[in-house]
């Protein structure tokens, strides 16, 4: 048994590709910017319940891209862009946005582009990234947080697998001020058991 205090062993090996019936997750390229920016990146109405605002521009989106493309050095890096594959075009994003190795855990954000919404795509992915995270990582844990008032993402989440766990409020801060976050998640034992 370990020692509480050792780190836990993760196995990080960045961003794989994956395939899913209708979507190719891979990493983000330079070129995706363009369609990045038309397709997610540049809506107020997909952006409202995130950390970060709606792109001004595609420049902007191409400069935050050539850094987030400069952290797929890092092993424990995990940043995919969501590609429909019927038309070979970049949907929307999906990321571990932290990570706490002490207890194996891993926290997802992701965004999708309005025009891609109630089509499952987002479930679809969410699927394919947690089995992924448990078979190839290793993790025990993962979690995700949305804002109450976006009632989409809780029930995506559901759909894939996690659990609503409870709320806390004005604990964060996103596009709309201070608000509450609902969490959800799932953890291995249950995963293997589903």
């Amino acid at each position: 048994m370990k020692n509480i205090m050792e780190a836990c062993d993760m196995n990080h090996c960045g961003t794989q590709e994956i395939e899913s019936e209708r979507l190719l997750l891979r990493k983000f390229e330079e070129n995706d910017a363009e369609l990045m920016y038309k397709n997610w990146a540049n809506d107020t109405e997909v952006t409202q319940f995130l950390t970060w605002p709606a792109h001004e521009s595609s420049d902007e989106t191409r400069s935050l891209l050539k850094n987030g493309i400069l952290s797929y050095e890092d092993p424990d890096t995990y940043r995919w862009c969501i590609v429909l594959k019927e038309t070979g075009e970049p949907i929307g994003s999906i990321s571990v946005v932290s990570i706490s190795t002490r207890v194996e855990s891993v926290e997802l954000g992701y965004c999708i582009g309005k025009e891609y919404w109630n089509k499952g795509f987002m479930t679809e992915t969410l699927k394919e990234i947690v089995f992924f995270l448990f078979k190839d990582i290793g993790v025990n844990r993962i979690e995700a947080h949305v804002d109450p008032r976006n009632a989409g993402s809780g029930k995506v989440l559901e759909k894939s697998g996690l659990t609503y766990t409870g709320l806390r409020r004005q604990v964060a801060i996103n596009n709309t001020g201070l608000c509450d976050i609902m969490t959800y998640e799932i953890i291995r034992q249950d995963y293997s058991s589903l």
